[in-house]
């Protein structure tokens, strides 16, 4: 067993490292405030190509892996970007880049990505909706085949970057799920132009006021015939359900690496208070009630980094990694909302000032142990498949 991170992972964690190190917190807190996307970082990103970390070297990337990838976003979080760091990876680098160029065909990877890695194209991703929700297989979006293509309807509900995204990487039904034999066929997963369809008016969406994650827009999308040609399939129709997992699995990778950053960046934020703060003659950190809680969450942080980098390793060599990328999640989710509830008990009444960046890493860790996956779901399917139990869902 080697525990060592490969020559490629460490280079993409030094260089993420080094991009992030230039922006402070106020900087951050100025994005969350002002609902904006942090283009300068991305644009640091994308010149470095740290983006297409992903994408095969031969379509302009860098032929690397999941686990490269994890790295770059648990290293842009723990630089300073904490929670905004996961849309950054996720939207483009993992739901376009990584998704077309596994599944892809030829003709898609040559199209997609290079403008992938060039900058020029951005990506998001649409399973969930007002009445399918955790439960996939009950997605009602129908795409119904019209001569050489598809006509799409249906709603889709937290869609995150429609604002940004040239391409929506769309999960729909193309086989009712009610007539479904076995209950995971009938998924269709379309590249549907964005700017297209807003055009003819056939999609639109509304964002959704929120909590936080204020950096990108979660919205409401509503598909009224939109057209998608054939050769927009990514995989097979009507066996999608092979792709989507291909997608969820490093979702819930990507967004574990996501905690674990942010978890290092918070409890990094509250040891350096505890150090300097001293209302009773010494630092609040020579407190054991202090320090312990926050010395246990760090442990909490290392197992979760280490079942991030083995679900992502296993994915990487084509290894089943379901339950893997699941308790990393889990764990890491949990971590990161242990160490911003600590960092906000470290910080007394001074945490509710937004003149500190705990408030917003603290709204900002509590959706991870709701998303990509509801944890209530994640220990169901540890209970069943790990554990032998019987299926509560």
């Amino acid at each position: 067993m080697d525990f060592d991170l490969p020559e490629s992972a460490i280079a993409v964690r030094d260089g993420v490292r080094a991009i992030a190190g230039k922006y402070d917190q106020e900087y951050w807190s100025r994005c969350d405030a002002e609902k904006r996307w942090p283009e300068e970082v991305w644009r640091e990103l994308v010149a470095g190509g740290w983006h297409s970390l992903a994408i095969p070297e031969e379509h302009g990337g860098a032929g690397q892996g999941l686990l490269e990838l994890a790295v770059a976003l648990e290293s842009l979080a723990e630089g300073g970007a904490g929670g905004a760091a996961s849309f950054m990876y996720l939207l483009t680098p993992a739901f376009g880049g990584l998704t077309i160029a596994r599944h892809g065909t030829d003709a898609q990877r040559a199209e997609f990505l290079p403008k992938i890695a060039a900058g020029e194209l951005e990506t998001c991703f649409a399973i969930t909706e007002p009445d399918a929700g955790s439960n996939a297989m009950n997605i009602s979006t129908h795409a119904r085949r019209d001569g050489d293509g598809y006509v799409v309807t249906g709603q889709k509900i937290w869609i995150s970057g429609m604002e940004r995204a040239d391409f929506l990487v769309l999960v729909t039904r193309t086989i009712p799920a009610a007539e479904a034999r076995p209950r995971t066929a009938g998924f269709t997963v379309l590249l549907v132009d964005v700017g297209e369809a807003v055009e003819a008016g056939t999609l639109t969406y509304r964002p959704i006021p929120k909590l936080g994650t204020n950096t990108v827009a979660s919205s409401m999308v509503f598909l009224d015939g939109v057209r998608v040609p054939a050769g927009r399939v990514l995989g097979e129709p009507d066996r999608g359900f092979a792709v989507l997992w291909d997608i969820l699995n490093p979702e819930r990778i990507l967004a574990a690496a996501g905690g674990v950053g942010s978890g290092e960046l918070v409890l990094r934020i509250a040891c350096d208070y505890a150090r300097d703060r001293a209302p009773f003659g010494r630092p609040i950190g020579a407190n054991q009630g202090v320090a312990f809680p926050l010395a246990r969450i760090k442990a909490q942080v290392e197992l979760a980094r280490l079942m991030t980098y083995k679900a992502a390793w296993l994915w990487d060599r084509g290894r089943p990694c379901g339950s893997e990328a699941n308790i990393a999640k889990l764990t890491a989710a949990d971590a990161a909302w242990q160490a911003a509830d600590r960092a906000f008990q470290t910080y007394g009444g001074m945490a509710y000032s937004l003149e500190y960046p705990v408030a917003r890493m603290f709204r900002d860790a509590r959706i991870a142990k709701n998303i990509p996956v509801a944890e209530e779901l994640v220990l169901a399917h540890i209970a069943q498949h790990e554990l032998g139990l019987p299926r509560s869902y």
